[in-house]
């Protein structure tokens, strides 16, 4: 049974270090040092600011995962998922505690307990050494590629709502398998197929099209069919995204150069959005490559 803290809030689940460096994090050195790009690094305070239990959460610990789910290396083009296969598209909702590696006489107890009806949650909160334990050992929702190998392995070959063991370079975990679902997809849409698409009448009718620029840069520059929420606004139109477009529907997301579209694409996933893409290299782009009418700033 899901406990309170279960529940998900409007961000995503802390994500802590059992899980890999799979966020992206914002390459400083990618952005040059103009004012109109340190006015778009300056855009992303707003969001961060929102999601406060992600990045701050027991940041002291050496399992706390502090990298920025930003802009980075790690970004894959296409499904997050890895693999071609079907079991390789899901995502599952993990819970897990943990001890250390020499503490096999607490694990033995633990699984006795959990065994005789005790809720591995509620054991988390009062034995487990992972920060997790204030979350009653929630992960959140992970897919493969996210976990260390081992711990990936057991779980995402474990039976729904069975506590199965497994032992990192942590120590001894025992995790349970809650929920499972359909992995989403972030993909990068090229400026030339997208203006393809914008042909198309009833796309700019029945798609998501979303631009998270500045009032001041949409009024120099700006396709049809997009609507505007900046992304300096995010604490007024963040929270109430889920009921101002559809989570099953293609979405669609540009900015000037495709940097804070990428970042706002990536939180739509967290909040159940299926199918994301982000027009590539921006507004921008698609202008020196896709329509040469569209001003270029």
């Amino acid at each position: 049974m899901l406990k309170p803290y279960h529940l998900p809030s409007v961000a995503s689940p802390a994500l802590f270090a059992l899980k890999l460096s799979v966020s992206p994090t914002l390459s400083l050195s990618s952005l040059s040092s103009s004012p109109s790009h340190l006015h778009k690094l300056s855009t992303f305070a707003p969001l961060i600011s929102f999601l406060p239990k992600i990045f701050i959460h027991n940041s002291s610990s050496r399992f706390f995962n502090r990298s920025l789910p930003m802009l980075g290396p790690t970004y894959r083009k296409a499904s997050f998922s890895s693999g071609s296969g079907s079991a390789d598209a899901r995502e599952i909702l993990v819970q897990h505690l943990l001890v250390k590696e020499d503490d096999q006489k607490l694990l033995l107890e633990l699984q006795q307990r959990i065994s005789g009806g005790e809720d591995l949650s509620d054991l988390a909160l009062e034995y487990s050494i992972c920060p997790s334990k204030a979350e009653g050992g929630m992960l959140g929702w992970v897919r493969k590629g996210d976990m260390v190998p081992e711990f990936e392995e057991a779980a995402f070959s474990a039976t729904l709502n069975k506590v199965v063991r497994c032992k990192t370079k942590f120590g001894w975990h025992l995790l349970q398998v809650l929920s499972e679902r359909e992995g989403s997809l972030l993909q990068d849409i090229q400026p030339d197929e997208f203006h393809v698409k914008m042909q198309d009448p009833k796309f700019v009718e029945l798609g998501q099209l979303i631009d998270v620029r500045e009032p001041n840069e949409v009024a120099r520059a700006s396709l049809p069919g997009f609507e505007v929420l900046p992304l300096s606004q995010f604490g007024n139109w963040g929270p109430e995204i889920t009921a101002k477009f559809d989570p099953q529907k293609d979405t669609y997301v540009m900015c000037h150069h495709g940097v804070r579209s990428l970042q706002v694409a990536k939180w739509l996933q967290t909040q159940g959005f299926k199918r994301v893409f982000n027009l590539a290299g921006g507004i921008h782009s698609y202008a020196v490559k896709a329509d040469p009418s569209v001003p270029m700033y």
